[in-house]
């Protein structure tokens, strides 16, 4: 069967994107004309619910998006409440009642969108028993190796008091909590007695009601360093030639491992080294014939726990 050659304007364009490809990850694309898009709340929204979700569009090679809340109007602002950067496309804000005007523009290292058209946002007073608090910090699923930790949460209108209960059980046993406290203002540093898996949540108080239960937070307490890692291939004071493909044995702990080269004083890190990789295999393909390289992998956990590193191993290029 006789094959039929692609035209050259064909096998140019495929070059064209390709080398477009290439360059996107070495240069920072322009993001100033693209278009900021807001989807809620929407415009003079009214709301008797402290807790706002605010929510945008996505814009390509944006790397966060700058989101910014002030009380009034922005042609004549009553004062700044918010302007942070999110790395997300949606964020939750408590604010109190009160008339207030948002707007969001994406960024990256070197350009930025305009901003969003403005829209306005309307929260009505409302009792604390209709509210929710919103927790700041830690994230949810956090894993911690210090067992000193800093809860953090939104103040709600009204409220005078918060009450923070920490608990191993989803709270299903309240008279056998890790802690359950009162507390004045909107952050409390804890010891976390042992290394397992805690949830926390925070109700606000006043001296006449109570809010709603905010969401449940889980956190996760690792001190403990994974297991040492056992070399696989390439057996030690062997010759070798290129590339060369490391492995070794998975530790179950781990999430990723560090692999260390060193130059033939077996000191001296090659340069780029050590990397942090997925896989429990590396393919090695740099260094001339006679280099001596030594080498050596050590797992991390989802904590960043680092082990203790495997024995060193060395081998010569062919």
């Amino acid at each position: 069967m006789k094959l039929k050659l692609l035209p050259f304007s064909l096998i140019f364009f495929f070059f064209l994107i390709e080398i477009i490809s290439s360059c996107k990850e070495f240069i920072e694309p322009s993001i100033t004309k693209r278009a900021m898009i807001l989807n809620a709340p929407g415009d003079n929204y009214q709301s008797t619910s402290y807790s706002v979700n605010f929510w945008w569009g996505d814009v390509e090679d944006a790397l966060y998006y700058r989101l910014q809340v002030v009380t009034q109007r922005f042609d004549s602002i009553g004062g700044l409440v918010l302007d942070t950067l999110v790395k997300d496309t949606k964020f939750t804000q408590t604010l109190d009642p009160g008339n207030y005007q948002w707007r969001v523009r994406a960024e990256n290292g070197s350009t930025q969108t305009a901003f969003s058209t403005p829209r306005t946002l309307i929260i009505l007073a409302s009792s604390l028993t209709n509210q929710t608090p919103v927790l700041s910090s830690p994230a949810n699923n956090t894993v911690v190796t210090l067992p000193s930790v800093t809860f953090k949460w939104g103040s709600l209108y009204k409220a005078t008091s918060y009450h923070l209960q920490i608990d191993t059980n989803n709270f299903i046993k309240e008279d056998a909590l890790v802690s359950d406290q009162v507390l004045p203002g909107q952050q409390f540093t804890f010891r976390l007695p042992k290394e397992q898996t805690y949830q926390w949540r925070i109700r606000a108080e006043s001296d006449s009601s109570q809010s709603k239960w905010s969401a449940i937070n889980q956190l996760t307490f690792d001190a403990s360093a994974p297991d040492i890692v056992s070399l696989n291939q390439p057996q030690n004071n062997t010759t070798v030639s290129l590339p060369v493909n490391l492995s070794w044995n998975a530790v179950s702990t781990a999430v990723k491992y560090k692999l260390y080269l060193y130059q033939a004083d077996g000191t001296t890190l090659i340069t780029g080294f050590p990397v942090t990789v997925s896989a429990i295999t590396y393919p090695y393909n740099s260094g001339n014939t006679g280099d001596r390289i030594s080498w050596k992998v050590s797992a991390l956990d989802a904590a960043g726990n680092e082990g203790k590193a495997s024995e060193t191993r060395t081998f010569t290029l062919q």
